[in-house]
């Protein structure tokens, strides 16, 4: 993934770009679907491991 793209699509980030805090780190993204997308994708992970304890 290259810095200039989005972190859940690898399209191009412009000036609307969004910060998202996952897992201790801020990635951004293109829009608010791939954030949710991220934020999502990190509850149903925790959610797992909690599961497995």
């Amino acid at each position: 993934m290259k810095e200039n793209t989005c972190a859940a699509c690898d399209c191009e980030l412009d000036a609307t770009r969004i910060a998202v805090k996952i897992g201790g780190k801020t990635v951004e993204v293109c829009c608010e679907e791939c954030a949710e997308a991220l934020r999502e994708a990190e509850t149903a992970t925790r959610t797992a491991q909690s599961a497995g304890k």
